[in-house]
């Protein structure tokens, strides 16, 4: 346990490391291509021994996984696992020759034993690229137990992923996750179909025999899905590389952007900043539910800032979109206010800066006729969208809410952009705020990464 712990300590420590040997260029490190900000599911089949049998008679392999499985917004997958294989989908930004898979039990409460785990290029659906498929070990071994509270990254791979191509992750679990009586360390919404097998280790099958997904519906008729102790992919690339962590709620975690679509705004900022030439991976912390100030779905924006932000490899930007959640779970309630809103802007930006990094201000979006509208929240989000453009606080400002804001009606949002739901944005909508960042804040040392090669 002291090596997990200490190797642990090293990534969140300086997790920028320059890398020779191992077959791996001088003058390179490794740098995130792509994240999953974690959450923690306590169900009542994981609190406590003595509520462990609550969840009732179904197996836990197909509990309530249903398409038409109802859970609160905000809420997760239900689905358990027991000696089966998880198969998961993850869409890099940067591409690269070498990579590595991060793990996490950071909410587990017992350690998380893990049976085998393999790597392998996505051909379709549930099937990969069988010939790419490489196997994940851990100081050697192919299996590994990870700490509570903790992470494990696996031994370096050799495997060429391109920009933006995608990798299946196997997890092979051979413990049943309904008798850990730990949280769950999740994604809530992944908006990305990841598989589940038939009971075994199936690590590395060119094709998963699946049982069913990790795919359920929301309470507002949304279909999602969910991944399941998956924190980030890294890859090798040249020192000079940089990473642009995107810091929000659901907006940012693309709720209504479409189930295996990849048209979150972050995803539209990353192909826009390789059309201009600059290689910078953009990597997604967003948490559907969010808050700035307390915890919703999720710890807050201010409690997880340092394992979502400062702890990513090749980290050098942040772009922060927090705090309607703040304003439309007090309702009328005038507190927090948009005095503490500020409060807490402000820490984020003393915290980012003392370590070096950019750091960016998006405006909220409109959000009248959602169903936690109030004037007074309005009031708070006009007070705090105010701060943000001229306060100067931030490094720049990214205008979201004019991007999308209906001119006749500034508190609603432009009909061509509105999910539905008077909140969220569909696709269109999250593709004109990735259109209103300025490329140009990035492109200092982004450009002269990209003249060196």
């Amino acid at each position: 346990m002291r090596k997990y712990l200490a190797a642990v300590l090293a990534v969140a420590l300086a997790p920028v490391i320059l890398l020779s040997g191992q077959g791996a260029a001088d003058n390179q490190r490794w740098i995130a291509t792509w994240m999953a900000a974690a959450t923690s599911r306590t169900d009542a089949a994981t609190a406590t021994p003595q509520t462990a049998d609550v969840r009732g008679e179904v197996p836990p392999a197909v509990l309530a996984v249903a398409p038409d499985q109802q859970l609160p917004v905000g809420g997760q997958s239900p689905l358990h696992v027991s000696n089966q294989t998880l198969r998961q989908i993850v869409h890099v930004t940067l591409g690269g020759s070498r990579l590595r898979v991060v793990l996490t039990n950071v909410f587990g409460t017992v350690p998380l034993s893990i049976g085998a785990a393999q790597v392998a290029l996505r051909d379709h659906d549930a099937s990969i690229q069988p010939q790419s498929s490489r196997p994940l070990t851990f100081d050697g071994s192919t299996s590994t137990t990870i700490p509570p509270g903790t992470i494990v990254l696996s031994d370096p791979v050799t495997l060429t992923v391109r920009d933006f191509g995608d990798l299946a992750v196997d997890i092979y679990l051979p413990n049943d996750t309904a008798t850990m009586h730990s949280p769950i360390t999740t994604h809530a919404a992944s908006w990305q179909t990841n598989y589940v097998s038939t009971p075994g280790n199936h690590a590395g099958a060119a094709s998963l025999p699946v049982q069913t997904t990790t795919a359920y519906r929301r309470q507002d008729g949304l279909p999602t899905a969910t991944w399941f102790f998956l924190a980030r992919v890294e890859v090798t690339a040249p020192a000079n590389t940089e990473a642009v962590v995107t810091l929000g709620d659901s907006i940012t975690d693309g709720t209504a952007s479409g189930t295996d679509t990849n048209n979150r705004w972050p995803d539209h900022l990353a192909r826009r900043l390789l059309s201009a030439n600059l290689k910078l991976a953009v990597l997604n912390a967003g948490i559907g539910g969010n808050r700035v100030l307390g915890d919703g779905n999720g710890v807050s924006a201010l409690a997880r800032f340092d394992r979502d932000v400062l702890a990513q490899p090749g980290v050098r930007h942040v772009i922060v979109l927090e705090g309607i959640n703040d304003i439309g779970g007090a309702r009328d309630n005038p507190l927090p206010g948009a005095r503490d809103l500020i409060a807490a802007h402000r820490q984020l930006i003393e915290r980012a800066h003392a370590h070096g990094l950019k750091i960016y201000g998006a405006t909220l979006t409109p959000f009248e006729g959602a169903n936690y509208y109030t004037a007074g929240g309005e009031a708070k989000r006009q007070a705090l969208n105010d701060w943000i453009r001229t306060g100067k606080a931030y490094d720049a400002v990214f205008d979201f809410d004019a991007a999308v804001r209906d001119p006749s009606h500034p508190a609603r949002t432009l009909p061509q952009y509105d999910a539905g739901d008077h909140l969220h944005l569909n696709a269109a909508g999250y593709k004109v705020v990735a259109d209103a960042i300025d490329l140009s804040v990035f492109r200092p040392r982004a450009a002269a990464q990209t003249a060196a090669r």
